[in-house]
C-alpha cells in the first residue's frame, strides 16, 4: 500500500504533463467506496477534441488505473493509452477513458467475485458496485458523457480482464461493451465460464485476446471463453472480436498494443454526439 499511496500522490502533478495534443489527464482525488470501505485517486482521460467541442462522448470503465498512462506509476511498463485514444479519434472513434487504480494487496478480492482457496477474491460484486454506482455518477456530472449502455464499456487486463468480462453478463444494463485482454480465467477456479454460459445473453460487443507466449493453460481458457461466445450468439467480426497474438506475453506493452487497435471495434456503434 506504500508503494500505490506514493503512485497516486505523484498523479496531481503528472497530470500536467499529459495535458497535450493527445489529450488531458484529470485527476478525481480521494474518491471514496462505501462499497468496499477504502478511498482511491480516479483517472479520467479526454481526448483532444473535448476542450474545442460541446459533444458528449462515450466512457470506458478501466482497471488497473496506474498502468495506463504514465510508465512512472505503472508496475512494469504503462499502456501509451493517451497515444492510443489519440490513434483512435484520428481514425474518427472517439471516448474519455476513466482508470481506477487498483489498491494493492486488495487487487485480487476487488477483481474477483469467485473465490480462490490461498489467493483471495469474493469482493467483486461490491467493487462492480463501486463502479456503477460511486464512480460512474460523479464522471457522468462532472464530464459531457452518453451516459446509456451502449456508449459505457468496461475493459481491463489479466484479473482486470476477469471483472471486466463478468461486469458485461452482471450488469448489461450500465455495459454495452467490454474488452477482456489476456485475461486471468483461471481465478476461481474457471467459475467465469460457468457463469458466462447460464447468464442471459446481453447485447453489445466483447473483445477477447490472448498472447501465445502466456501458457497453454491460459490459452486454452481463453479458447473456451471464445467458443462459448460464439455458441451463445456472439458473431466474430461483429459482436464478437477475437486476437492470438503469436508472440504476445502477458504484459502492459502487449496489452497497449492490442488494445489501440480493439478501440475502433468497441467504439463502432458509439461514436460522440
Amino acid at each position: 500500500m506504500k508503494v500505490l499511496r506514493q503512485f497516486l500522490a505523484g498523479w496531481k502533478v503528472r497530470a500536467r504533463g499529459l495535458d497535450n495534443r493527445k489529450g488531458r489527464l484529470h485527476v478525481l482525488p480521494d474518491v471514496h467506496s462505501p462499497q468496499l470501505g477504502n478511498t482511491r485517486d480516479v483517472l479520467v482521460f479526454t481526448p483532444a477534441s473535448y476542450r474545442r467541442s460541446s459533444k458528449h462522448y462515450p466512457v470506458i470503465y478501466m482497471q488497473d488505473g496506474q498502468n495506463l498512462f504514465d510508465p512512472a506509476t505503472s508496475f512494469a511498463g504503462d499502456w501509451g493509452l493517451g497515444e492510443a485514444v489519440a490513434w483512435s479519434a484520428r481514425r474518427g472513434y472517439e471516448a474519455i477513458v476513466v482508470g481506477l487504480p487498483n489498491m494493492g494487496n486488495a487487487r485480487l478480492d476487488e477483481y474477483s467475485p469467485f473465490v480462490q482457496e490461498g489467493r483471495g477474491g469474493g469482493l467483486g460484486d461490491q467493487y462492480l458496485d463501486f463502479v456503477v454506482d460511486t464512480v460512474k455518477p460523479l464522471v457522468d456530472k462532472q464530464f459531457r458523457t452518453l451516459p446509456d449502455a451502449a456508449h459505457t464499456g468496461i475493459a481491463g487486463s489479466s484479473m482486470g480482464a476477469l471483472i471486466s468480462q463478468y461486469a458485461f453478463f452482471r450488469r448489461p444494463d450500465v455495459f454495452g461493451f467490454a474488452a477482456a485482454l489476456s485475461p486471468a480465467f483461471w481465478f476461481g477456479d474457471a467459475a467465469i465460464l460457468d457463469f458466462v454460459r447460464d447468464a442471459r445473453r446481453s447485447d453489445g460487443r466483447l473483445y477477447l485476446d490472448i498472447g501465445l507466449r502466456e501458457g497453454e493453460g491460459s490459452v486454452a481458457l481463453a479458447r473456451r471463453m471464445r467458443d462459448l461466445l460464439v455458441q451463445k450468439g456472439y458473431h466474430p467480426g461483429d459482436t464478437l472480436r477475437w486476437v492470438e497474438d503469436p508472440g504476445g506475453t502477458h504484459h502492459e506493452s502487449d496489452w497497449g498494443r492490442r488494445f489501440r487497435k480493439a478501440l475502433p471495434f468497441l467504439l463502432r456503434n458509439g461514436a460522440a454526439a
